[in-house]
């Protein structure tokens, strides 16, 4: 990747607090009459929620555009979960991008803190080569 300095990059940082839902393992099975359909399971909806009460929408015009790297440090309140974010991405999705496949770039951290268990995240807008 190759950084153009003489486009004016935007970014977006926040942290927010729990401890984040992996979309892999936040499924489950409900049956409605006949049908069966899969859904986010109680603890996913709910970070969800929680995500979206603390994290203002940027306005339109705001919105990170084109690709975007991100960086997130996940502090967990144990050594048990996964490091997953797609939550967090879909959860982000129409509040600071349009959609999150403009992440491009990811730099994951996985952190321990029993007693407040956060994400720290920074989305930038970045320049490719191949664009």
């Amino acid at each position: 990747m190759r950084l153009d300095r003489t486009l004016p990059l935007r970014w977006w940082s926040a942290t927010i607090e729990g401890e984040p839902a992996s979309k892999a393992n936040s499924r489950r099975v409900v049956r409605r009459g006949k049908f069966t359909r899969v859904i986010k399971s109680q603890k996913a909806l709910d970070y969800v929620a929680q995500l979206r009460a603390q994290i203002a929408p940027l306005p339109e015009s705001e919105m990170l555009r084109g690709r975007l790297a991100l960086t997130a440090h996940v502090f967990y309140a144990s050594n048990r979960p996964d490091l997953d974010i797609s939550l967090i991405l879909d959860a982000l999705q129409g509040i600071v991008y349009q959609n999150d496949r403009q992440v491009r770039e990811m730099h994951l951290h996985h952190h321990i803190d029993r007693a407040q268990p956060r994400t720290r995240l920074h989305i930038m807008e970045t320049t490719d080569d191949d664009e």
